[in-house]
């Protein structure tokens, strides 16, 4: 096996100090495998460099997996102390183009190398000691502070995988060899492709929180599907066989491209795939840190828009539809090929896992009764956007993990790569990307009568977002005017400049903006990415749709468009990011008017919010907060509370005199009122509330 092998943790046991041990040795392997593919840079600066526009430099990168331990240790109140609150800032959030994605260079001064490595090699301490002691019963379950602890080394994980893609993407004078990084050698003719027989059957994808290895969210829950009978690819499509339509003009013709598609080549000029190098008049082959002659015989990398392509090709070549296997057409090839979950086969049978390479390897190499390269070599493109199945539930420690890809816009991949492990080998693991990523990843096809049509507006399906939704957007109720807009009212009264505003915890969105009615510039910050999408699509599709639940199962589908908002001629105005309250980027600054909503009793540290938010004001810049001050443990430990609750002399401390206390140096109180609010349940069901309103001026 090779020292970069590992198997998953299983979650079962019956000792629990040999468990320890278990996630110890996963964990440091992870970390050590990850600072290892940083030593392809060759390098310092090379950190501060982007492989491509669209993505942070380096350096974000290599701080991004250690900062991700500490901010969900956190969150889920498992440790109560940061370790470097700034980096824990900015290396929290930008890695998949989202909007919400900051990757203006501007906004940030990215510490030393040196630094980072410092930090991590703490964060690596810190890690450690919590596996040795934290509580630990078996089996493991998603409310095990353990459970954080491993959805940490699984993100590394992926990072792994995606770190060595932006690599491979950096300039070669940029890199250098890294002898335990051993590349395929071998390549030869490749073979010539043939379609396989797939008999059809019911297919139930997803498992139950019964299973006895780590899951993301997407992972659960059920999905059932009829397959008919179809055929496919008995290899990935190699470079052999994607060279054809790249000679044949296949980048050019545009009827083989979608609109998408026809978008990506607009922008990225590309006339091949991206790993592919044209030098006198012949292709050679990028790998991780070398050019190679062209391995005809290994599978092509590319986008999920070019596998399309070639499909559309191949099928006005041969008068058969070609496409992409769906991720049900997939789960019948999987176990055609005998196939079962990890850990009950072995990397000694496929490209995965570092078992055998850094690099991709002939797509004839690793068979599976016949069909090859089911799993390991280069992920598996398919034409399934990734959805939730039914019973679908985000995890409070990640719940952006995979909701704001539920947008019809990311593709699920399949099978692994030779990059892939962890959670990525496994049988029931969902990955998706947007279809112009570049990955370690290629494509098989079908010959398939299935057409995929997958219901995914989120909003929909995500109780918690569509009950926002229905709160900022839907209906007043028994008189209560819309709180959003009523609070909005109260800033744009008290602003003297209506330069720049701040609407922080600003979920869904309605506030940010009914702000931008009376500001130029309008920011919306909320911890959570479900919450800001819904602005995003407001902001850029001009709708959002959301589901108000009536009763039981039951629901109401409601669609609120921009134009019915009367915002469409203030929407350039407004701007999404996520942030944390308690540990905002320091780009965030020189407001006119910074307005919390409901904020500061969910907050899991109110004070250090309080304490420097001056610092992110104009001078005589106004602060307003609104609170029903519901405080409660599930949000703030109760030694955090403002109020609510008596001190060590018997005494009422209440929240507005905290907050007197804390702002008072600072700040000055200008207004005090009580803002009604209605938060609907069920059809039958409401939550009826009064906020204070606490209007305050900076000194």
């Amino acid at each position: 096996m090779s020292k970069f092998s590992l198997y998953p943790v299983t979650l079962d046991g019956s000792d629990t100090e040999a468990k320890r041990e278990e996630i110890r040795a996963y964990f440091h392997n992870t970390f050590d495998i990850f600072e290892k593919i940083f030593e392809v840079l060759k390098s310092d600066e090379v950190f501060y460099k982007k492989s491509e526009p669209t993505r942070h430099p380096m350096v974000f990168y290599f701080g991004h997996t250690a900062t991700f331990f500490i901010n969900k240790l956190i969150l889920m109140k498992i440790i109560k102390e940061r370790i470097n609150p700034e980096f824990e800032s900015i290396f929290a959030v930008g890695v998949d183009e989202m909007e919400w994605d900051d990757i203006n260079g501007t906004h940030y001064s990215w510490p030393k190398v040196d630094e980072v490595r410092e930090y991590r090699k703490k964060v690596r301490e810190r890690v450690d000691e919590l596996i040795t002691s934290l509580p630990l019963t078996l089996p493991i379950t998603q409310d095990s502070p353990m459970w954080t602890v491993l959805m940490g080394i699984e993100h590394e994980r992926i990072h792994i995988e995606t770190s060595l893609v932006l690599h491979r993407q950096m300039p070669l004078e940029d890199l250098k060899e890294v002898r335990e990084f051993n590349i395929c050698t071998h390549t030869s003719a490749a073979p010539k492709n043939e379609m396989i027989d797939i008999n059809g059957g019911s297919v139930v994808l997803g498992k139950d929180k019964s299973h006895n290895l780590y899951g993301w969210d997407n992972e659960y829950g059920e999905f059932s599907e009829s397959i008919d009978k179809f055929k496919v690819s008995k290899y990935l499509v190699s470079n052999a066989e994607f060279m054809e339509f790249v000679k044949d003009g296949g980048y050019e013709d545009e009827e083989f491209w979608d609109e998408e598609g026809k978008k990506f080549l607009a922008i990225s000029g590309a006339k091949h795939p991206i790993f592919w190098v044209l030098e006198g008049g012949n292709y050679r082959y990028r790998a991780l840190h070398k050019l190679i002659d062209m391995p005809l015989d290994w599978p092509v990398d590319v986008n999920a828009l070019e596998a399309e392509a070639f499909c559309r090709y191949k099928s006005k070549k041969d008068g058969v539809v070609y496409s992409l296997p769906s991720e049900a057409e997939y789960r019948l090839i999987y176990e055609y090929a005998g196939l079962r979950d990890i850990p009950d086969f072995h990397e000694s049978r496929a490209n995965l896992n570092f078992y055998h390479y850094f690099s991709s390897c002939p797509v004839d190499e690793f068979g599976f009764n016949g069909i090859y390269d089911v799993v390991g070599n280069v992920w598996q493109w398919s034409r399934t956007p990734i959805f939730g199945f039914d019973g679908f539930e985000v995890h409070p420690a990640y719940d952006d993990f995979s909701t704001p890809t539920f947008d019809n816009k990311h593709a699920l991949i399949l099978g692994s790569s030779w990059a892939s492990s962890g959670n990525m080998i496994m049988k029931h693991s969902r990955y998706a990307f947007r279809k112009h990523f570049p990955q370690n990843a290629g494509f098989r096809y079908v010959i398939s009568s299935g057409d995929e049509k997958i219901e995914n507006d989120i909003y929909e399906s995500d109780e918690l977002v569509s009950q926002y939704c229905e709160f900022q957007y839907g209906d007043e109720k028994f008189g209560v005017k819309n709180f959003a807009i009523e609070c909005a009212k109260v800033a744009s009264k008290f602003a003297k400049n209506h330069t720049k505003a701040l609407d922080l915890g600003c979920a869904t969105g309605r506030a940010t903006f009914e702000l931008a009615r009376s500001f130029d510039e309008v920011e919306g910050i909320d911890f959570s990415a479900r919450f800001i999408g819904v602005g995003v699509k407001l902001k850029n599709d001009g709708y959002v749709a959301f589901a108000s639940k009536t009763e039981g199962d039951l629901a109401e589908k409601k669609k609120v468009s921009i134009e019915e908002l009367g915002c469409v001629a203030v929407k350039e105005r407004v701007s999404f990011w996520q942030g944390d309250a308690c540990n905002l980027k320091p780009n965030f600054n020189s407001y006119d008017l910074i307005m919390a909503t409901n904020l500061i009793d969910r907050l899991y540290n109110p004070r250090l919010f309080l304490d420097s938010v001056d610092e992110r004001l104009n001078s005589e810049g106004f602060l307003i907060l609104t609170s029903p001050y519901t405080w409660q443990e599930s949000s703030t430990k109760k030694e955090l509370w403002l109020g609510g609750y008596k001190d060590e002399s018997g005494k009422e401390v209440k929240t507005i005199d905290t907050l007197k206390e804390i702002l008072g140096k600072k700040f000055e109180l200008v207004h005090l009122q009580d803002l009604e609010f209605v938060i609907k349940e069920t059809a039958r069901k409401y939550q009826h509330s009064i906020a204070e309103v606490s209007v305050w001026r900076k000194k």
